[in-house]
């Protein structure tokens, strides 16, 4: 599955107003690919004040910037989402915005193109009556925020990459795999010939370090604040 962890900032909230910043990060399989798309947008009005002392970008420092306006990056940006499973905290904002660009340009709506899937409503169904901000849920899953000293796209769209893994399973999935050419037999017999080619052979025993120990005790600490406990306590 390839999804697209999305945030925007915008102008202010309501009708007329225009996003000025867009940040994605690309997820497939669960994992980061390292691939990211991210625009600075010179929205053609002002910025409302309140929307400012949240993201701290002016239009004064667009134009500085020479920021392109939403028309000139909107396809590039199509191609980066066309196809993935969108992943927004409060998603009906984002979309929003992004359709009313779209409609501007004479584009059709993001759900023709993408699929979206809302965090926020997400972590309501999974921790009701407790607080969902992306800083809390931050909190709850120890994921280190403290460089978010003001909203920025880019930056909220990587810390929410984080969290919705830790929410929907941990960081990264634990497999163990071989080459899958079809031949279930031949995989076997190389395990078997592992086995044998160990077989009496003298095995060293290497424990762990003071330091291994305790980064093992702190990930043991994480698992048991999001499931019923981590299994590794039960051996």
């Amino acid at each position: 599955m390839r999804q697209v962890v999305l945030d925007t900032e915008t102008t202010g909230i309501g009708e007329g107003h225009r996003i000025l910043e867009i940040g994605c990060v690309e997820v497939i399989e669960r994992k980061l690919t390292g691939r990211h798309f991210h625009k600075y947008i010179h929205p053609q009005r002002p910025i409302d004040e309140e929307a400012q002392n949240v993201h701290g970008i002016s239009i004064e420092w667009l134009e500085e910037q020479g920021s392109p306006v939403f028309a000139d990056v909107a396809q590039e940006f199509i191609d980066f989402i066309a196809g993935a499973e969108l992943v927004i905290h409060n998603a009906a904002f984002d979309v929003g915005m992004m359709d009313a660009e779209f409609k501007l340009l004479g584009l059709p709506a993001t759900s023709t193109f993408c699929s979206v899937l809302d965090t926020l409503k997400l972590a309501r169904d999974m921790f009701p009556g407790s607080r969902v901000s992306l800083d809390a849920l931050c909190k709850r899953f120890d994921i280190d925020n403290s460089h978010r000293e003001l909203h920025g796209a880019l930056l909220d769209s990587e810390i929410l990459a984080d969290v919705y893994l830790f929410m929907t399973g941990g960081q990264t999935d634990l497999m163990l795999s071989v080459d899958d050419d079809g031949d279930d037999d031949g995989a076997k017999l190389d395990l078997e010939a592992l086995t044998s080619a160990a077989a009496g052979a003298e095995l060293s025993i290497i424990t762990a370090t003071d330091a291994e120990v305790q980064a093992h005790e702190k990930f043991l600490e994480l698992i048991d604040k999001k499931s019923e406990g981590a299994i590794w306590r039960q051996i």
